[in-house]
């Protein structure tokens, strides 16, 4: 009898240790990374942090092989590859903590999943999407300070949880209907006004299908829906009305646009 409790005690243990490393890699948890929450309004600023990143290396990189329409040149990165692979070091070598801002957070997290998602994109060229690539967004992939992080903990369990909607039009998942790769890394001192930016860019691309009477909406809305409500009012329309060039009528019914997953390469 006592062996039998402790066999059913053991694999109590394993099945519990399996669904908490399945939770992580799903992006349940935060992986052990700082989920600082944003004071709104968000402002700019580097001031109030006790690190100031240089992503100097990546905005360079940006700036050489992604296009206007945020569009990749994944060759080009190819041969570019040891300063990725430097700027990856860098971030792997950083220790994200309170004591950061929730600016320098969200710059640093937005650009390494950037970055590590370019990367695996090069690791598998063969690719014509990621979806391709075996777990692409639940294995750990990212290196942090010893760890290794999963794309799904960074953006599920660590931006997601920081409060701030419009990371998801900063993200990019190398994918055409994702938002576009912005041509440039995304910084504490310019952070409010890249997010704004990205977010009314892709607002009012043709991702979305808006008019006066019309709401037909990325995906990314539907599969996020929540971190777009506004306070009491569950609906989508205030915050898209919030960026919108044209605004949409109260009681437009809201549908979604099919999510095209090839890469978005040039």
């Amino acid at each position: 009898m006592k062996i039998y409790t402790r066999i059913l005690s053991i694999i109590a243990i394993t099945i519990s240790l399996q669904s908490c490393a399945l939770l992580s890699a799903g992006g349940i948890t935060s992986q052990g990374q700082p989920t600082k929450e944003v004071t709104q309004p968000l402002t700019s600023t580097t001031a109030n942090s006790a690190v100031n990143v240089d992503h100097s290396q990546w905005d360079s990189l940006l700036k050489k092989y992604v296009n206007e329409e945020g569009l990749v040149d994944y060759n080009g990165f190819q041969k570019d590859r040891p300063l990725l692979n430097g700027y990856l070091d860098q971030l792997a070598n950083l220790d994200p903590s309170n004591k950061w801002s929730e600016q320098e957070l969200l710059a640093y997290y937005i650009n390494l999943y950037n970055a590590v998602t370019v990367e695996l994109i090069l690791d598998n060229p063969e690719v014509s999407s990621i979806k391709d690539i075996d777990a692409p967004w639940t294995k750990g992939r990212a290196r942090v300070d010893g760890r290794l992080l999963s794309l799904g903990g960074i953006e599920n369990g660590v931006l997601r949880k920081m409060n701030e909607p419009r990371i998801h039009f900063a993200i990019n998942c190398a994918s055409i209907s994702c938002p576009p790769l912005l041509r440039e890394a995304y910084t504490a001192g310019k952070i409010n006004e890249q997010l704004d930016k990205a977010t009314k860019q892709f607002i009012n691309s043709s991702k979305n299908d808006i008019s006066a009477n019309t709401a037909a909406l990325s995906s990314i809305f539907k599969f996020y829906t929540e971190d777009f409500y506004r306070g009491s009012n569950k609906s989508l329309l205030p915050y898209i009305n919030k960026y919108a060039n044209t605004q949409v009528a109260p009681g437009t019914p809201v549908t979604f646009k099919e999510y095209d997953w090839g890469l978005n390469k040039q």
